[in-house]
C-alpha cells in the first residue's frame, strides 16, 4: 500500500480511478442508512481552518430549518482545530455514539455530531496513517477519496463543502483550492451524491477566537443571533447551500430568510441544547457559557505602531494555539480546553501604538521563558502599515456540480 500511495502521488489518478478508490474505501466498512430519519439528510465538511467553529453553529441551524444533519466530525489536525475537541469542552458530551443511538438523536433533534467510528470507512484510517509516513498527504485524489469515503458513509442525500484557501489552510492558493473543490464535486456526483462547494478565505482566523472553549462560546453567541460578522455570514452562506441542496429552498434569498428566522426565534439554539442533552452533555454549560473552562493567565499582545492592521496570519496563530495546548503535536496528546488566542482587533482595523491586538489565554504555571516566546510568536502574526490593504471577500467562489467555478455574489 505504501508503494501504491507513492505511485499515486507521483503519477496521479484520473477521474475514474479516483471514483473507484472512493467507492472501495466507502465500502470497506458500514454505510449508515438511518431508515427512521425521514427528513432530507445533508452534511457539511470543511477542509480545515483556524478558528473554524462553523459546524457547531451550522448543524443545529440547518436542523431547525427542517433538514437532518448526521455529522461525523474530526479532531484538530496540525494547526487547524477540531469540532470534537470543542464539543468535549462541555462536560459529559459523548462523541462516541453507537449507530442506533446516533440515529435516535438525528431522528429526535435533527442533528448529531460524533466522531468517526471503527465501522465507517476503516480503510481510510489505515491508508491515512501510511500517507502521513510516506509523505503523500498532499495529493488531491487521495484527499478527495479520504473526505468523501467518510462523508458518504453517513448515508446523506447531499454534501456541502467549505474549501479553505490561504495562509491558514492546507490549500494555500485559489488555483489549488479550486482544483480540490472541482475534484470533490465531480467525484461526489459520480458516486451518486450531489456535492457543492464554497471556496472561502483563510488568510486570517475565522472569528475572534482560537481554542476549544473560546470557540464554543463564540458558536453559542451565533446560535443566539449574535457573534462575529464573519462567523455569522459563513454559517448563513453554507446553510443556504445545504437547504438548496436538499430542496428545502429553491433560491438563496428564501433560504437565508428561513435561516435568519431560526436564529431570531431561538430555534437554532434550542436544537443545539437538545443535541447536547441527548449526547450526554451538561446543558448548564450551554445555557451559561461562563461555566466553560477559562484560562487563569492572560497575556496581552500590543500594536508596535499606529496604522492599519493589514495581516493577521492564521497559520502563525494556529500553530501558536497548538503550542499553548489547544491542539496536538501527536494523536495521543491531551488538549487543554481553556487555552487559546482571543483577537481584540481584526484585519482592516485602524490601530494605535500600544493598542491591545490579542489576548493569549495560557496555563497557570507556564514559565516566563515560555510566555515571552509565545508573545513574540503572536506579535509576528500582526502586520501594521500606514495604508490599509484591499479587503478580501469571505466567500471567494462557488463550485457546483458542473465543475465550473463562479464568483460568489
Amino acid at each position: 500500500m505504501s508503494a501504491w500511495l507513492m505511485a499515486a502521488f507521483l503519477r496521479g489518478l484520473d477521474a475514474g480511478e479516483t471514483v473507484a478508490l472512493t467507492r472501495a474505501m466507502l465500502e470497506s466498512g458500514k454505510i449508515l442508512r438511518l431508515p427512521s430519519v425521514t427528513r432530507p439528510k445533508v452534511d457539511k465538511h470543511s477542509t480545515g481552518g483556524v478558528g473554524d467553529k462553523i459546524s457547531l453553529c451550522l448543524g443545529p441551524l440547518v436542523a431547525a430549518c427542517g433538514a437532518a444533519v448526521p455529522m461525523i466530525a474530526g479532531r484538530g489536525l496540525g494547526h487547524t482545530g477540531g469540532t470534537l475537541d470543542k464539543l468535549e469542552a462541555i462536560p459529559g458530551y459523548d462523541v462516541h455514539l453507537s449507530a442506533s443511538r446516533f440515529e435516535k438523536v438525528v431522528r429526535e433533534v435533527g442533528v448529531a455530531i460524533i466522531g468517526q467510528t471503527a465501522e465507517l470507512a476503516p480503510a481510510d484510517r489505515r491508508i491515512y496513517a501510511l500517507r502521513d509516513v510516506t509523505g503523500t498527504v498532499a495529493c488531491i485524489p487521495l484527499i478527495v477519496a479520504s473526505i468523501l469515503s467518510k462523508k458518504l458513509a453517513e448515508g446523506i442525500d447531499a454534501l456541502v463543502l467549505d474549501v479553505k484557501v490561504g495562509r491558514g489552510a492546507f490549500m494555500a492558493d485559489l488555483p489549488s483550492g479550486r482544483e480540490l473543490a472541482r475534484a470533490l464535486v465531480s467525484v461526489g456526483k459520480s458516486a451518486g451524491t450531489p456535492v457543492r462547494a464554497l471556496l472561502t478565505d483563510m488568510d486570517a482566523p475565522l472569528g475572534l477566537t482560537i481554542g476549544n472553549a473560546l470557540e464554543l462560546r463564540e458558536a453559542i453567541d451565533v446560535l443566539r443571533d449574535g457573534g462575529p460578522p464573519d462567523v455569522r455570514e459563513l454559517t448563513l452562506a453554507l446553510g443556504e447551500e445545504m437547504l438548496i441542496a436538499v430542496g428545502l429552498a429553491s433560491r438563496r434569498p428564501a433560504a437565508r430568510a428561513r435561516l435568519l428566522e431560526a436564529l431570531r426565534s431561538g430555534a437554532a439554539f434550542e436544537h443545539f441544547e437538545r443535541m447536547v442533552h441527548l449526547q450526554g452533555g451538561d446543558t448548564r454549560f450551554v445555557t451559561d457559557p461562563r461555566r466553560l473552562p477559562r484560562a487563569s493567565v492572560l497575556l496581552e499582545v500590543t500594536a508596535p505602531r499606529a496604522g492599519h492592521l493589514v495581516t493577521v496570519d492564521a497559520r502563525i496563530l494556529g500553530h501558536l494555539a497548538v503550542r499553548l495546548g489547544a491542539g496536538r503535536h501527536r494523536a495521543e496528546d491531551p488538549v487543554d480546553p481553556a487555552v487559546g488566542v482571543e483577537l481584540l482587533a481584526r484585519r482592516g482595523d485602524r490601530v494605535e501604538a500600544g493598542q491591545p491586538l490579542a489576548l493569549l489565554h495560557v496555563r497557570r504555571g507556564s514559565s516566563r521563558a515560555h510566555r515571552e516566546s509565545w508573545l513574540r510568536e503572536a506579535a509576528s502574526a500582526f502586520e501594521v502599515r500606514a495604508r490599509p490593504a484591499a479587503a478580501t471577500p469571505l466567500v471567494l467562489e462557488r463550485v457546483l456540480a458542473r465543475g465550473r467555478p463562479g464568483v460568489a455574489r
